[in-house]
């Protein structure tokens, strides 16, 4: 018998019972809504950060730009030999170019400087025939501008113009070299009146420019001025009651060119000119919720952070003669 057991246990062996069950469909449904409860929160405040550090990275890069940009105008001025105010922009406005899109760019800083040539003159003879530097006038607008070109945001953007005298040793060499539509300011010196008078009668030669504006910074604030979230900028008076007040570019109220219209009616770029003492006060405030999104990106008193603003003082050197 028990030869016949062990005989039918060998051959047919007993099934062990698994001890180890599954999981239940009302388990499994516990502990999703368990892991959704947990992780829904991480996942929001893992956003929050991420959203956090691209308005923060945004607002670097834009300060850091538009500091930039701030140093070169700053740099370009510091060579300037006259700088015109609101009523010289006035009179020089149409000569310069874009005046039929007035509602979509303004020039805000327009001046004459001294631009340095490097080994712009061939002189001498023989052995001692050599490249020698030299300096030419040179006539600088920097524009705001707001339009709806795809190339750039959807915001305000700074554009640099300039146009040169020509350099050389003969009058053909100048000619060559001068770009088409400068006029040399120094004939106005023969007019009569102050030497704003004279200047503000400058006009460009009668060939078309060759030259275009270009691009010097991009995203720059283009909320409209408006008295509740973003009055119109003023400018500080001087100490000494015998020079006259600096003016400010643009204008906002009164008529004629002086006055920004349209897109460009925004603190995002604007200067302050004592032409006769060849002063300008620089001040531009950027974007860098535009950078992010493309909605709700005008400035409000509670997203101020992210507008930064820079502005600098500048002297020129002045007139080396005026006759």
């Amino acid at each position: 018998m028990n030869k016949l057991k062990s005989f039918l246990l060998n051959r047919y062996p007993r099934k062990t019972v698994d001890s180890n069950y599954g999981f239940t469909l009302i388990e499994l449904l516990i502990g999703l809504i368990m892991a959704t409860l947990i992780i829904t929160p991480l996942l929001g405040f893992m956003v929050n950060i991420l959203e956090t550090d691209r308005k923060e990275q945004a607002k670097i890069n834009t300060e850091q730009e538009i500091k930039v940009a701030l140093d070169y105008i700053k740099r370009d001025l510091e060579q300037s030999v006259y700088i015109y105010d609101a009523d010289g922009i006035n009179s020089i406005r149409k000569q310069l170019p874009g005046y039929n899109q007035r509602n979509n760019n303004f020039p805000v800083l327009v001046f004459w400087k001294r631009q340095f040539i490097p080994k712009g003159l061939n002189v001498g003879a023989g052995a001692t025939k050599g490249n020698d530097d030299t300096f030419v006038y040179a006539l600088v607008a920097y524009y705001i501008v707001k339009d709806n070109n795809a190339a750039w945001s959807n915001t305000a953007r700074i554009e640099r113009f300039q146009i040169s005298n020509g350099y050389g040793e003969t009058a053909k060499e100048i000619e060559d070299t001068r770009d088409r539509g400068f006029q040399d300011f120094t004939k106005l010196f023969g007019e009569q009146g102050d030497l704003k008078t004279k200047m503000n009668k400058w006009t460009k030669a009668p060939e078309d420019y060759t030259q275009r504006p270009l691009v010097l910074l991009d995203y720059i604030d283009h909320t409209p001025i408006n008295a509740d979230q973003n009055p119109a900028p003023t400018c500080p008076s001087s100490p000494d009651p015998n020079t006259p007040p600096l003016q400010l570019i643009p204008q906002y109220t009164g008529t004629g060119d002086r006055v920004a219209t349209g897109n460009v009616v925004t603190r995002g770029f604007y200067v302050c000119v004592d032409s006769l003492n060849t002063v300008a006060e620089v001040n531009i405030r950027g974007n860098a919720i535009a950078r992010i999104q493309n909605n709700n990106i005008d400035f409000n008193r509670n997203n101020r952070v992210y507008f930064p603003e820079v502005s600098t003082r500048v002297k020129g050197r002045g007139f080396v003669f005026t006759k």
